[in-house]
């Protein structure tokens, strides 16, 4: 129990900016067994913003408490997989061969089709939460960021990782996923959806996992596997998508 309790802490210190204790860190070890508890981390950062949406839609309007919920969601993470989805834009964007655009997506600097997408998702994620029902906002949230990192995570069962540099601090995340682990991430980022008691719900799976067997598709297509940066694009990608099927579907039931 203790070892997992650590490996806990070891996934929450790396992808958000939550105080963890003392003794936890970034060991490779347990950074490389993470990754079943990644949907976990996302659970975490979803009740944050919910929290945050909450509290605001006492005092402000409700396009104002959707954008401090989104706020305090990226502070919390430090911007973590916004960061990948730039990173991915700016390589897929201006790169024509694998290294390349590997190459692009090391560059710290953010580039024109790192801005663009980076509005584009902000707009859509803003527009989609903005068109919920007030009441649902909270679920949608902590649903949204769970699964969308369920659906990143298992990037790392079926891809290989690409980068060559043997220092990026992120490669002993992005060792193969264990069939435990993706057993244990499938419980942490699916069951949320029980909150919404509806069977209906679980329909959202389709377009979420489409969105996400694409993705892998095109990583493999144009780099060979995958990377961190596109975990993150994968990230974010995925919970826009389950907002956007999540208004579709509540139009039809």
């Amino acid at each position: 129990m203790k070892r997992e309790i650590r490996i806990f802490f070891t996934a929450l210190m790396f992808f958000t900016r939550i105080p963890c204790p003392k003794w936890s860190d970034h060991s490779p070890e347990y950074l490389t067994k993470s990754s079943r508890y990644f949907p976990l981390v996302g659970f975490i950062v979803g009740a944050i913003g919910a929290l945050i949406y909450y509290l605001s839609a006492f005092v402000f309007p409700h396009s104002i408490a959707i954008l401090l919920s989104m706020v305090a969601t990226i502070l919390t993470t430090g911007a973590f997989h916004e960061d990948g989805l730039s990173d991915v834009c700016d390589g897929f964007g201006g790169g024509w061969t694998k290294e390349s655009i590997l190459r692009i997506m090391k560059d710290s600097r953010v580039g024109a089709f790192g801005v663009i997408g980076l509005i584009c998702i902000f707009s859509l994620k803003f527009a989609a939460l903005y068109d919920i029902d007030r009441r649902q906002i909270p679920f949608a949230l902590i649903t949204g960021h769970a699964l969308s990192r369920f659906a990143a995570s298992t990037l790392l069962f079926t891809l290989d990782y690409v980068r060559e540099d043997a220092d990026s601090k992120a490669k002993p995340a992005a060792h193969r996923m264990s069939g435990i682990s993706l057993f244990a991430g499938a419980c942490f980022g699916i069951l949320p959806l029980l909150m919404f008691w509806n069977a209906y719900i679980f329909l959202l799976l389709i377009p979420v996992f489409a969105a996400r067997w694409y993705l892998s598709r095109y990583y493999v297509k144009w780099i060979g596997g995958q990377t961190g940066d596109c975990g993150g694009a994968t990230q974010q990608i995925c919970e826009v998508v389950f907002y956007l099927s999540f208004i579709a579907l509540w139009k039809f039931i």
